[in-house]
């Protein structure tokens, strides 16, 4: 068995796909379209793992969640090095994202980085 994909709302779904295109080479798929729900949604997919659905739809919530909250809190990205995790958290740092925690090694042995991205939601880059 494998998580095939996860699933995010976002208010501005280019902005959104641009993101992961830059940063994390997202493939994009088809854009899907259902005007009678006012949805529209992308596919993207990162080589071998699971594939993100980035989702937008009239109507929704712009209220800020706290970074602690029960449920999904972050999506992780392995990068394979960490000089690749140093220097994409560089890279976003520049770009103006926030960069919450890291890169460090953590407590249970991942080199990682947390940042906070488009819309408040948090990534974390890893080896």
């Amino acid at each position: 068995m494998k998580i095939e994909h996860i699933a995010l709302y976002v208010h501005d779904l280019e902005k959104a796909k641009d993101f992961f295109v830059r940063y994390f080479n997202a493939e994009v798929g088809q854009l899907y379209r259902n005007p009678q729900k006012k949805f529209r949604s992308y596919f993207l997919s990162f080589g071998d793992g699971a594939r993100l659905e980035i989702m937008e739809k009239e109507g929704l919530s712009r209220e800020f969640q706290n970074i602690e909250h029960n449920g999904y809190i972050h999506i992780a990205f392995s990068v394979g090095s960490i000089d690749k995790v140093n220097e994409l958290t560089e890279r976003l740092k520049k770009d103006g994202y926030k960069v919450l925690s890291g890169p460090r090694t953590t407590g249970d042995g991942y080199y990682e980085s947390c940042i906070a991205i488009i819309e408040d939601n948090l990534v974390e880059i890893t080896v």
